[in-house]
């Protein structure tokens, strides 16, 4: 729904101010058509459909996973191609995780995304439209910017559509925006943003030349520099950031590799969630993947880290008092898990 294009629409038949918000209202509340709106006269119910998109994505395929998870492709007005999950949990928690851009153009290479061609920022209305789509199907309670894209790269759309959620049942507390740590942006979200959205920051190594190579985005914002500003935003907003790790055996998941990351991090500022890797598909590898051999990853095939490993990681962080979970993976039979979102068509 771009309300901006509601709003001219509106103004140009010289309809009252409160139309908009109608639409709006309808719109979050899950209607699923223009004709479900019964408060707004027939004729203008009839423009509107001819006038304004009810969506500003268009669904091309979408799967469901054995655990639950659904995913869903979308493709832009233009042709863009973008994903977005809804997972569901047995504790009633109806979590979306949302793209905010087509690709991304910071190649991490344990990522799926990042290999695929970079298309261009999502509007606001563009990532809200994955969220309304499965709001229109049942009540949504959780989001997470962790799809496709940088979120901080495209930072005014993220935070106009994040304040936007709660319309949708999806309250602050529990929206969670994902940054590898593009400071520009993270240094707007800390200063600006007063509403208690959640950060969550992606680190996967405390060794910078080994962060480096998982995220070349290291080379130019530093995770000191980066570390730095989540603790701003610690100091401003009384709330923890969040520190994502995923799993790769030999590469970051020695106990060595926990020591360091608890040298750099403290209890009260931070909490780690521990990620299993979930493997980029063969097709997406196919189709532009690039990822260098790292340590103990002959082939350039990166391995998850066995459940022993992950423990023994997270008991060297609980011994340091750094607080850690390890992160219940979802939708990874239908390349819905964190990491694997990818499309080349």
């Amino acid at each position: 729904m771009d309300l901006a294009l509601l709003e001219r629409t509106l103004t140009e038949r010289g309809e009252p101010s409160y139309r908009a918000r109608q639409v709006w209202e309808w719109t979050a509340r899950g209607a699923r058509s223009y004709g479900d709106m019964t408060t707004l006269p027939k004729g203008l119910r009839a423009t509107l459909v001819e006038s304004v998109p009810f969506s500003t994505l268009e669904v091309v395929t979408e799967r469901a996973s054995k655990d639950g998870t659904s995913k869903v492709l979308f493709h832009t007005a233009d042709g863009h191609p973008v994903e977005a999950v809804l997972m569901r949990y047995r504790d009633g928690r109806r979590s979306l995780c949302l793209s905010s851009q087509s690709g991304c153009p910071l190649t991490c290479t344990f990522c799926a995304t990042g290999a695929m061609r970079f298309g261009r920022n999502l509007t606001a209305w563009e990532i809200l439209d994955q969220a309304l789509y499965f709001r229109r199907s049942e009540p949504v309670n959780h989001a997470v910017y962790m799809g496709m894209g940088e979120p901080f790269l495209n930072y005014d759309a993220v935070v106009d559509s994040a304040r936007r959620l709660p319309d949708l049942g999806i309250t602050h507390r529990r929206t969670t925006v994902s940054t590898v740590g593009w400071i520009p942006g993270l240094r707007r979200f800390v200063d600006e943003v007063d509403e208690p959205i959640r950060l969550a920051v992606s680190v996967h190594s405390a060794d910078a030349a080994k962060r480096s190579q998982l995220m070349p985005v290291n080379d130019r914002y530093p995770l000191a520099d980066v570390l730095a500003e989540c603790r701003r935003y610690v100091e401003l907003r009384r709330r923890k950031v969040y520190v994502e790790y995923v799993m790769l055996a030999g590469v970051n998941d020695s106990p060595a590799d926990a020591r360091a990351l608890a040298a750099v991090l403290d209890g009260r500022s931070f909490k780690v969630n521990l990620i299993p890797y979930n493997p980029i598909p063969a097709q997406d590898r196919q189709l532009g993947a690039q990822v260098p051999i790292a340590p103990g990853n002959a082939g350039g095939l990166y391995d998850g880290s066995s459940r022993e490993a992950i423990e023994r990681f997270k008991s060297v962080l609980g011994r340091a008092r750094i607080p850690a979970t390890v992160r219940l993976t979802r939708g990874r039979d239908i390349a819905a898990a964190c990491g694997q979102l990818a499309s080349m068509r």
